[in-house]
């Protein structure tokens, strides 16, 4: 049996001691906390791969630590299984609406919280394994923009330039980096598409065009298996959609193209003319706004992000050495 680090956060010391006993017996590292604010203290220190926290504690209770861990990027996926003495039902789904992956009330069958631990713990090995993948998936996406020295750091700049218009939107921080990972794996799919169209320096033919036009199908199915960032799939598979439904691949009309893919679609749009080329030089700013006007104006991109895109609050925040959103 692998040994896993679980934090035990519980006033009672009877418990506490019980629950370590218990734990230990089976084969795992227990660090104990005698309250939330100090189990929160150590959740912030230590890697931990299960928290079991009781309700009804001084300082911090079981929902203030739930709702901590599930709120932060770094602890979210921590299973977090709530023990407590109360049998109310209004307590359970406030522990549901945090976020806790398992509830359990006192007094408590041991047999019962071995197999509920050990659940919630194959659960997070699984998404470990996620993660893991995950990174691979990042790994391959930077691999892909290697293989042309023309979009080398295009996704960095993409993601700066959505993420920094998602915040002048005032979108939540967790919709922010949805739109920072869909950036970093747009493009994944043109691994497919041979250098030599990449990297060719005259206009492409029709039978290149649709060749580069499958990258968005084929970087969604790289991404479909992992759980941890399908999230990203819309923005992927639907950042060349144009609102007068003559984009690519599904041809979607305005409204239906998600806002997060909208404002993907004007930052990639925006680095892609801002930046060299194989074809052409980089054009500068007041002529890549104009550029990006003229695509909304047209039907493409959405007026009223462009409009805040080039607007004065985002000149401002732009770096005059090489015209990139930060």
């Amino acid at each position: 049996m692998n040994r896993h680090h679980i934090l035990v956060i519980d006033d009672d010391a009877a418990v506490a001691g019980l629950l370590e006993h218990l734990l230990e017996t089976a084969g795992h590292q227990v660090t104990l906390a005698r309250d939330g604010r100090e189990g929160l203290a150590l959740v912030g220190t230590n890697k931990f791969d299960l928290v079991l926290t009781d309700l009804d504690m001084p300082h911090f209770d079981g929902h203030d630590v739930c709702h901590r861990i599930k709120q932060e990027p770094a602890t979210r996926l921590i299973p977090v299984l709530m023990i407590t003495g109360r049998n109310a039902q209004e307590a359970k789904l406030r522990a549901w609406e945090l976020g806790a992956d398992d509830y359990l009330t006192k007094p408590f069958d041991t047999v019962e919280v071995l197999a509920r631990c050990r659940s919630l713990l194959r659960v997070k090995q699984l998404m470990d394994e996620l993660d893991s993948a995950e990174a691979v998936v990042f790994a391959f996406a930077r691999a892909v923009e290697a293989k042309c020295r023309y979009t080398w750091g295009h996704s960095e700049r993409v993601a700066a330039g959505a993420v920094g218009l998602a915040q002048r939107l005032g979108l939540p921080e967790a919709d922010q980096g949805v739109l920072r990972k869909g950036a970093m794996l747009h493009d994944i799919g043109k691994i497919n598409i041979p250098d030599a169209i990449l990297n060719k320096p005259g206009a492409l033919t029709a039978a290149e065009y649709e060749i580069v036009k499958q990258h968005p199908t084929q970087g969604a199915r790289i991404v479909e298996p992992l759980q941890s960032i399908r999230d990203t799939i819309p923005l992927i598979r639907w950042h060349h959609e144009r609102l007068d439904g003559q984009g690519y691949p599904d041809g979607l009309f305005g409204g239906a193209i998600p806002l997060m893919a909208r404002i993907l679609a004007v930052a990639d749009v925006f680095d892609a003319i801002s930046s060299e080329r194989p074809y052409r030089p980089a054009l500068s700013l007041p002529e890549s706004f104009a550029i990006l006007r003229t695509n909304a104006a047209g039907g493409g991109l959405d007026p009223e992000l462009v409009k805040c895109f080039c607007g004065p609050s985002a000149t401002s925040m732009l770096d005059p050495k090489n015209a990139v959103l930060v």
